[in-house]
């Protein structure tokens, strides 16, 4: 059941919370080769569900009546042990919710449990230490990628109608093109970050739902949305408007030099065709970068952040960490302080490039992903588009975004000839989550009836 399927038989007393916790706790059980929900509380959870019952029986309308949510392993879940993947955080315990959570929880949602990460959410592959891989649901030697695997797994395996993830860099749309489902990214600070862990990069990271459909996200964000005053970042994102001719650009690389998979290109052109016959206006225009601007301008931030967070405890035992995490930390032990400067120069640059596409153009279409799922065992796949690929190579098209502190959301759009998925991603301007989240809507309803 959809997220809004479970809200109106909930409300309606035709099915209960409980009765829906109970059946997520039972498929959850029934998927532990998938490694997606990592921990579990049957009893805190059943109470939760009981609670949520007494309200809707006392008359009490909930925008979440009932539905199960999944929450990955980097966000705070009071009572919960939340790791975020880590051999440091083996036994900790939150001591609160994230405001977000606290949402949810209030709109009548139930944690069923937490979703897998890869350590502190800086890596591309669900992979850690503590936990081992996370498989994905189509083919279970390959990864769903990261670092939201856990949660992005769940929804698509119909262990959950809805999970809430992180990303920093594309740790929701990235996993979500690969396994099928939307992932929404909304702007930064449309949701409250927090009360949570430090982090490793600096004003990027957002709190974001992952669903089935489109529908089930934009109920997720509104009950999420809004300013908190323990976020100082936190913004208030404007109505979606009245609906007006949308200028929407077509970038098949986001204005970058960068491989993609033939068959990932040619599912994203014939999207996009399908959109330009169902009434979409849809131009070909690329954004303008400054001159050599890569991901890799930007990852010193990332790496700095880890170095600061966990330089001690590295030093100490460095044996403590996923090994893809200590060559990370390494590096940002490494980096000068003009270093850091620099890639927060390249990352000032990023937005300001992009909000001024967003002055020509409502919303950016372009691929999410370049290629499709590779083996959980590698960081990336060997190859994209014939040539050979960097770790990174299979994160090109998201990273900018987090950058320029705008919305964007991944939606599916086809599948290879061995029915992996892939995701088209649409991008608008800060503060525009609503008026991007209906054209969402609208472009997913276009695709399903033009399949």
């Amino acid at each position: 059941m959809h997220a809004t399927d479970i809200v109106r038989a909930v409300t309606a007393r035709e099915t209960s919370a409980r009765e829906m916790a109970d059946q997520a706790l039972t498929r959850i059980a029934a998927a532990r080769d998938l490694n997606a929900v990592v921990t579990v509380d049957p009893e805190r959870t059943r109470a939760e569900a009981d609670a949520v019952d007494a309200r809707v029986a006392a008359g009490e309308l909930l925008p979440l009546a009932g539905v199960p949510v999944v929450v990955k392993d980097n966000i705070w879940v009071g009572g919960w042990r939340i790791t975020q993947g880590s051999r440091l955080f083996a036994d900790f315990i939150a001591p609160e919710d994230a405001i977000a959570v606290a949402r949810l929880r209030r709109a009548g949602a139930v944690v069923v449990g937490i979703g897998a990460t890869s350590e502190f959410a800086c890596k591309g592959v669900t992979t850690s230490l503590l936990y081992g891989p996370t498989r994905h649901p189509l083919d279970r030697t390959l990864t769903p990628g990261g670092s939201s695997g856990g949660p992005v797994t769940a929804v698509a395996a119909g262990l959950v109608p809805l999970a809430i993830g992180t990303d920093a860099g594309g740790s929701i749309r990235r996993p979500a093109a690969h396994v099928g489902v939307v992932g929404f990214k909304p702007s930064y600070g449309a949701i409250p970050y927090g009360p949570g862990f430090a982090e490793a990069g600096w004003g990027i990271s957002v709190v974001g739902p992952l669903t089935a459909d489109v529908g089930d996200a934009r109920l997720a964000f509104e009950v999420m949305a809004g300013p908190d005053p323990r976020d100082p970042h936190a913004i208030d994102v404007a109505a979606a408007g009245p609906a007006q001719p949308l200028r929407i650009a077509f970038s098949p690389r986001l204005g970058l030099d960068v491989a993609v998979d033939g068959e990932v290109s040619v599912g994203l052109q014939r999207a996009v065709g399908r959109l330009r016959a169902g009434g979409f206006l849809v131009v070909d225009k690329d954004p303008v970068w400054p001159a050599g601007l890569a991901e890799d301008a930007i990852m010193p931030l990332q790496h700095a952040g880890l170095a600061a967070l966990f330089s001690d405890a590295f030093r100490s035992d460095p044996h403590q960490f996923d090994p893809d995490i200590a060559k990370q930390i390494e590096r940002g032990l490494g980096l000068s302080g003009a270093d850091v400067a620099r890639a927060l120069e390249a990352s000032t640059q990023i937005a300001r490039a992009l909000a001024a596409f967003f002055l020509d153009v409502d919303v950016l279409l372009t691929p999410t992903v370049p290629c499709v799922a590779w083996p959980f065992t590698q960081l990336g796949p060997s190859e994209i588009g014939g040539q050979p690929a960097s770790p990174r190579g299979h994160a090109v098209f998201t990273p900018f975004v987090n950058h320029a502190s705008v919305p964007a959301i991944s939606m599916p759009c086809g599948t290879n000839a061995q029915g992996l998925p892939f995701g088209l991603q649409l991008i608008a301007a800060r503060g525009r989550d609503r008026r991007l989240l209906d054209v969402a809507a609208q472009a997913e309803r276009v695709l399903a009836d033009r399949a």
